[in-house]
């Protein structure tokens, strides 16, 4: 682990936009990291990734990552950190894939017992089967890019449709009514929960980053059996994915009280008014102070000179 302790002047490069469809939350999340870590003393200098190059500034000994999505946290600028021996913050190569990957996510849960939605996998062409209400999502992606709620058949076509202009492979789950809930982790802390009280119970992209459109309680009101359940489910899903350094979990909480785990975040959104800054200032964590936490992790490999956790992960990565 990097120890931060012995670097006062160096640079602390954020990653921020990036190739993906989710360059302008990158840029957002960087733009803020960055004025997080000036705040905490580090000499922060931001670089912009342009398709999949980018050039260090001289002197550079740690990275802090801010890129979501493709090339951020599908395990491949992760790759490109450890072939130069840097520092950074966050996962390592196999847990940002397994992460970034909803399938084999999923396959990771089931095989450590961790409550998730029924789901099915579907290739172009394929004729979908499934109950509804179910959600339509792209294996490899973010932000709710590509992602619907189907309630009617006559929905599915146009769903898919979106859903393969991301990714040749799409998921489609189970929808569970209730409340949706967050938990982030850092540094091994679990966080408090958030709630997300989205119009019509559904997180879609528009509530996501249209202000004011969604409510976020912090800490959610929970039964304490239920808040318990879902920091301990939040840090089992962390260690089953190899995850590193700070994540969030999402859930949904149906009528009857039961947690299902839709994914984990690697990289979550970092401007702050984000959930994962929201619940470390409900710790008592002010930004800055986040992001100075946050860079303190960085470390050269994540657990890429690890074990890898589970076979799954050997087997699909």
């Amino acid at each position: 682990m990097l120890d931060v302790e012995c670097y006062c002047f160096v640079i602390f490069v954020p990653f921020v936009g990036g190739p993906s469809a989710e360059r302008e939350v990158s840029l957002r999340s960087g733009a803020a990291a960055l004025r997080g870590l000036q705040e905490s003393g580090y000499a922060a200098t931001a670089v912009e990734v342009i398709g999949r190059t980018f050039t260090l500034p001289p002197g550079t000994e740690a990275v802090f990552i801010a890129l979501h999505g493709e090339f951020g946290e599908d395990g491949e600028v992760q790759a490109l950190l450890d072939g130069m021996g840097m520092p950074y913050t966050g996962s390592g190569v196999d847990a940002s894939r397994a992460s970034m990957d909803k399938l084999v996510t999923k396959e990771v849960f089931t095989a450590h017992g961790i409550p998730t939605a029924a789901y099915a996998s579907l290739q172009r062409g394929d004729k979908p089967e499934f109950p509804l209400p179910a959600v339509v999502k792209p294996v490899r992606q973010g932000s709710s890019f590509g992602v619907h709620l189907v309630r009617e058949p006559s929905q599915m076509a146009a769903a898919l449709e979106d859903a393969f202009r991301y990714d040749e492979q799409v998921l489609v789950e189970t929808y569970i009514p209730g409340r949706e809930l967050t938990v982030g982790i850092l540094d091994r802390e679990v966080l408090p929960a958030v709630e997300i009280a989205a119009p019509d119970g559904w997180y879609g992209y528009e509530a996501k980053y249209t202000p004011g459109k969604t409510r976020y309680l912090c800490p959610a009101e929970l039964p304490e059996a239920v808040r318990v359940e879902a920091q301990r489910l939040a840090l089992a899903v962390f260690d089953a994915l190899g995850c590193e350094g700070f994540g969030r979990v999402d859930f949904r909480l149906s009528p009857e009280g039961g947690l299902y785990v839709l994914e984990l975040n690697s990289i979550p959104g970092l401007t702050e008014t984000s959930l994962l800054p929201k619940a470390a200032a409900a710790a008592g964590i002010p930004f800055a102070a986040l992001c100075d936490r946050l860079m303190r992790t960085a470390r050269c490999g994540g657990i890429a000179e690890k074990p890898v956790k589970h076979g799954i992960l050997s087997e699909k990565l």
